[in-house]
C-alpha cells in the first residue's frame, strides 16, 4: 500500500520502509514524526486530505542539500551578483501508514 503526503509545499509518494528527503522538520535523529497531510492512501482519495489518515516516520538524519550557485550578470553594465544556497533537509524512513 502507498500514500501521497504533502510536506514543505511538495508532494511525495511513499510506501512502508521508503527513505525520503524532505525540507527541514523539527526533530532529533531517531524521533518519530506523524505526517497528517495525507492526500491519498490505498484507494481513498481526499478532498483535499483523507480524514483520519496519517503516516508515521522516523528521522534518520538532519542534513543539507547540495550547494546551488545563483549568478546574475547584466551585460555591458559591469554588474555581477554571485550568491549561493544550501537547503536544510530531513531524511525520513516511513514506518507506518494508517488509513
Amino acid at each position: 500500500m502507498f500514500a501521497v503526503i504533502q510536506t514543505g509545499g511538495k508532494q511525495y509518494k511513499v510506501a512502508k520502509d521508503d527513505v525520503i528527503r524532505v525540507e527541514r522538520l523539527a526533530g532529533d535523529e531517531g524521533s518519530q514524526i506523524v505526517l497528517d497531510q495525507v492526500l491519498l492512501v490505498g484507494d481513498k482519495i481526499g478532498a483535499p486530505i483523507v480524514s483520519g489518515a496519517s503516516v508515521t516516520a522516523t528521522v534518520v538524519a538532519q542534513a543539507r542539500g547540495p550547494k546551488v550557485i545563483i549568478f546574475k550578470k547584466r551585460r555591458r553594465q559591469n554588474s555581477r551578483r554571485k550568491n549561493g544556497h544550501r537547503q536544510d533537509l530531513t531524511i525520513l524512513r516511513i514506518t507506518d501508514i494508517k488509513e
